[in-house]
């Protein structure tokens, strides 16, 4: 297969290449941990390195870039679009890279900065408007082309993760929570780091410890969550919650104010979908359960995909 189109994901820690060919069907991928936060003033080369695993591709196949790498502290700062702006619109709004070699087509995805005046609110995105790009494509598809088949909420776990609103192909509701920060902080630093035994392990869903945490937060009025995250070191040290138990517990206070949130927002009777890291996207889907919410999980690899194949065809050089 002749190689088309160059699709990369670079993140703060972490990069994802696709390498698509001419129908926009992936022919190889490369994952590595040469985020921005490495790459900070060798960006050129590090794209040159990724390259050059694929030899096949000519220097004329356009490279497009989401992510951290179009921020202030990435390679080249792309300002953010305003979400009036629909997400079907990128491709006509990615930017060149201005150091990029002569005859080289390598291109930048731009976020989104959502204002809520009314509540005096923003909040700002990158990278993740490609997987909904993806995500609202792979449901219009499914749906027969309907435009409205991807309207509802959108939940993107991870580190800073993150809640959309789509409604008729625009972003009308951003809100982010810093629960995987939160999470790592807590079990390194801190009072809760002494008792968070077995922070480093993953969480599983199944866990009583987990549940717990989420129906602590899942009442009428769930408790301010400073509060409730002492309340797992006053139940370790009274022997209430056992140490190796601490852990899960808090992912499920942290997983569980976000869904807290939501239910307070308008929108709560709205579908839901996750887009994320199969083992996240578990912890996320049991909260909903608990919180009477239904939702349906979009496979990440065939989000980002379908968003690589979309600015493909619509022909992003220029």
């Amino acid at each position: 297969m002749t190689p088309a189109f160059i699709g990369i994901d670079w993140g703060t820690t972490h990069r994802r290449a696709v390498l698509l060919g001419p129908r926009g069907e992936p022919i190889a991928d490369h994952a590595d941990t040469e985020g921005a936060l490495t790459c900070a003033g060798r960006f050129r080369p590090a794209l040159e390195s990724l390259l050059a695993r694929w030899p096949a591709a000519s220097h004329d196949v356009p490279v497009v870039m989401s992510g951290m790498v179009g921020s202030a502290t990435g390679w080249q700062a792309v300002p953010y679009l305003a979400s009036e702006t629909p997400l079907g619109d990128l491709a006509r709004h990615v930017e060149r890279v201005t150091d990029a070699p002569s005859g080289r087509h390598w291109y930048i995805v731009p976020g989104y900065c959502v204002r809520d005046d009314a509540a005096g609110e923003v909040d700002v995105m990158r990278g993740e408007e490609t997987q909904l790009l993806g995500a609202m494509r792979l449901l219009e598809a499914g749906a027969a082309g309907s435009a409205h088949a991807a309207d509802g909420h959108y939940v993107l776990p991870g580190t800073h993760g993150k809640w959309v609103r789509l409604h008729a192909g625009r972003v009308v509701e951003l809100r982010t929570y810093m629960t995987g920060e939160l999470f790592a902080s807590l079990g390194r630093h801190g009072t809760l780091a002494s008792v968070m035994q077995g922070a480093h392990r993953r969480v599983s869903p199944d866990d009583p410890a987990f549940d717990r945490g989420v129906r602590a937060m899942c009442t009428d009025q769930p408790p301010t969550l400073s509060h409730a995250l002492f309340g797992a070191r006053a139940r370790v040290v009274t022997r209430a919650l056992a140490p190796e138990s601490a852990a899960a517990y808090v992912s499920g206070l942290l997983i569980g104010a976000e869904w807290a949130d939501a239910q307070r927002r308008p929108s709560r009777d709205e579908p839901v979908w996750l887009i994320g890291e199969p083992a996240l996207a578990a912890l996320h889907a049991a909260c909903a359960e608990r919180f009477g919410r239904r939702v349906r999980a979009l496979p990440a690899d065939d989000v980002q995909v379908a968003a690589w194949r979309e600015l493909a065809q619509r022909g992003v050089v220029r």
